[in-house]
């Protein structure tokens, strides 16, 4: 009965969820417009890397927002911020909040309970997670205009960093400093391939992981990753010691790669 009486139409949790996806969204699109100088710093040609880095922007925040909708998550997640801020001394509240993140940090930007559960699963874990996090810290700011590397006028060995459209530090282009700015995308890419490499080999070999698998699970972003972080080591390469060769078709195969994973 409850079946044939039920109205169609959208949960509210789903509502919710796609409002809280479009607020986002709409916010990081505006941080995207006054960050790079409404547009003047933006490079149209990574126009495609920006819509699938929005549309990722969504599709993330509308499934943690429906995460939050279920009732466990939700207990879970409203006991939690009521312990950081219970009633009591203020610097009870600071030690719950320094706790908190302390526990984050360790659990989260360490790994430390996957260390505790096997130390190769943990570093596994940590390859993948830093060499991610590298890699986003840079490729963001600069597709979006927050971050630019101009040369400057009277010195052409030397670059001006460019933040937010205001000028920063300038480096020599032979430093240590330019070296290690210019190829971070490679430092990137190497943890990722190594963390991958690591997490096929346990899921090919120990008999407890295959045994739950999926290829679209577990495969397919091992899979997506190392296709990114390889077409961005081609590109290098290509630059570096080709002198350009095939540069146009790995820059297409990158972005392809890019936006597919995000997507």
């Amino acid at each position: 009965l409850n079946e044939e009486t039920r109205r169609p139409g959208i949960a509210p949790e789903a509502l919710r969820a796609g409002a809280w996806g479009v607020a986002i969204t709409g916010l990081v699109g505006a941080a995207i417009v006054g960050g790079s100088r409404n547009l003047a710093h933006f490079d149209a040609a990574l126009v495609a890397y920006t819509f699938s880095i929005l549309f990722a922007t969504f599709g993330l925040t509308y499934r943690y927002a429906m995460w939050l909708e279920r009732p466990p998550t939700a207990l879970y997640w409203r006991r939690g911020w009521q312990v950081v801020f219970r009633r009591g001394s203020g610097g009870r509240r600071l030690r719950n909040l320094g706790r908190g993140l302390g526990q984050a940090f360790s659990d989260i930007a360490l790994n430390r309970f996957i260390f505790a559960r096997d130390r190769l699963r943990g570093l596994t874990h940590l390859l993948i997670l830093w060499g991610c996090v590298l890699a986003v810290a840079i490729t963001f700011p600069l597709v979006f205009g927050w971050l630019a590397f101009e040369s400057e006028s009277g010195d052409p060995g030397l670059y001006r960093v460019i933040v937010f459209g205001f000028p920063a530090f300038a480096f020599p282009s032979d430093s240590v400093a330019a070296f290690l700015l210019f190829h971070g995308l490679v430092w990137a890419s190497l943890l990722v391939i190594a963390g991958v490499m690591l997490a096929m080999r346990r899921r090919m070999r120990e008999q407890g992981a295959a045994a739950l698998q999926s290829f679209v699970e577990d495969f397919l972003p091992l899979v997506l990753l190392f296709a990114v972080s390889l077409t961005g080591l081609m590109l290098t390469a290509s630059y570096t010691w080709m002198h350009g060769y095939a540069y146009d078709f790995l820059a297409i195969l990158h972005a392809v790669t890019v936006i597919f994973t995000f997507l």
